[in-house]
């Protein structure tokens, strides 16, 4: 994952060339603020209408469902993604999720609710994804992506904790205000945005690349043949999504249990989340030590040990602590995996396009299946045992996939 380093060495080698980029930067970290609140207060609000912990999953886990669907159906919507046009769908959705989430009365409304929320995640993607390409050169995507992927993550590390702190001893309407009060700055920076790059032309007159389209039964055996192959990698992007699924939908709930810090519910979250803003300045030089595919799953294996221990603490600040050191190792993994798939697309470009669909399939997987057994677990033993049961799961799946998972794996279309 970039870090603050990332962002730095950005700017000192593209400079003001990319200050369209910066501008969309800050524009994607308000909209971050808005939609890290959002996730925080939405299993509060579920709970607090007399919803189950296993229906606020399922209902949770129906997002990624809407959002997949959403990603087949939206090139038959739209014949050009054009970032403004996404961009604005966008922002219309994020301002009618929060009135439509608080009034939601009903199991199919919140069901609504999630479809929405799900679309204009992705919309978000989109709008981004087009962005770079009519305006970036093609050897800076990279570095690009990084940026943006830098304030989004200080969105969301900034957003519990001004949701814990509004919400305070009761959820009431002071979260939602500030959601869209961040929701409109981040559409003041947006409309910077559209008059910065109507100065000049798009570098990329058309950003979609045209490819050759293959059968149905020739991609269902391309995935086939390279989802044996990565199987362990695929596994562990599932099990990293599965995690981060399971810490919003559940986290919140189980910070605001203990008693007399409901104001400070939110650094539970940011205790989560900060490792993976700063991790980036040195899993560098560990992957290149002992390789990307054991970084990550020995990060995963230490950081769910650790995790597992969380019931022998009943105070706030060792659990926050607790998760905090827990989150460094499996920060780890996420970047290292990701470092993996790049070698993959590298060694086999002409299958990038399905490895890029199974890492964001598994990727969607996770967070589907992750909200149902969060919300299940919490159900039957709690949220501090539920914690480590995800920690016992995680260190378990590590151990095997250390055991099974050859040194070397290479992509072979032809084998």
């Amino acid at each position: 994952m970039p870090t603050i380093k990332h962002l730095l060495s950005h700017i000192k080698k593209y400079g003001s060339k990319h200050k369209a980029l910066y501008v969309l930067a800050l524009m994607i970290l308000f909209w971050a603020v808005y939609d890290g609140i959002i996730t925080f207060i939405t299993p509060l609000i579920m709970t607090e209408s007399g919803l189950s912990g296993i229906q606020m999953g399922i209902i949770i886990g129906t997002s990624s469902i809407s959002g997949a669907i959403f990603d087949f159906i939206a090139c038959r919507i739209f014949k050009n993604m054009i970032f403004r046009r996404m961009f604005l769908i966008m922002f219309v959705l994020c301002f009618l999720y929060p009135l439509l989430l608080f009034n939601a009365n009903s199991f199919w409304l919140y069901l609504i609710a999630m479809a929405i929320w799900g679309i204009y995640y992705d919309l978000k993607n989109f709008g981004e994804l087009d962005f770079v390409a009519r305006h970036i050169a093609p050897k800076e995507h990279s570095s690009s992506f990084g940026v943006l992927q830098v304030f989004k993550s200080l969105g969301y590390l900034i957003a519990p904790i001004l949701a814990g702190l509004a919400i305070g001893q009761a959820m009431n309407w002071k979260p939602f205000l500030i959601s869209w009060g961040s929701l409109v700055v981040s559409i003041i920076f947006f409309i910077g945005l559209l008059f910065l790059t109507q100065k000049y032309k798009n570098k990329i007159e058309n950003p979609n690349k045209p490819y050759k389209k293959i059968g149905l039964f020739r991609e269902i055996n391309l995935w086939k043949k390279i989802g044996k192959t990565i199987l362990p990698v695929l596994i562990l992007t599932l099990l990293l999504n599965f995690i981060e699924a399971f810490f919003w939908t559940i986290g919140p709930l189980f910070a605001e249990s203990f008693n007399g810090t409901n104001q400070f519910s939110g650094f539970f979250m940011a205790a989560y989340s900060l490792p993976f803003i700063f991790i980036g300045w040195f899993v560098g030089s560990i992957t290149k030590k002992y390789g990307k595919k054991r970084t990550a799953f020995v990060g995963l294996l230490i950081g769910s040990s650790i995790l597992a221990t969380i019931f022998m603490f009943k105070n706030f600040l060792p659990t926050v602590a607790l998760v905090f050191v827990s989150s460094i190792f499996i920060s780890l993994s996420s970047p290292s995996i990701n470092g993996a798939y790049a070698d993959y697309i590298e060694e086999t470009k002409s299958a990038d396009k399905e490895i890029e669909g199974l890492q964001d399939f598994f990727t969607n997987l996770g967070f589907i299946i992750g909200p149902i057994m969060a919300g299940g677990l919490f159900d039957l033993i709690g949220g501090s045992a539920a914690f480590s049961v995800l920690g016992i799961l995680g260190a378990i799946a590590a151990i095997i996939l250390i055991i099974v998972t050859p040194k070397h794996i290479k992509v072979n279309l032809n084998s």
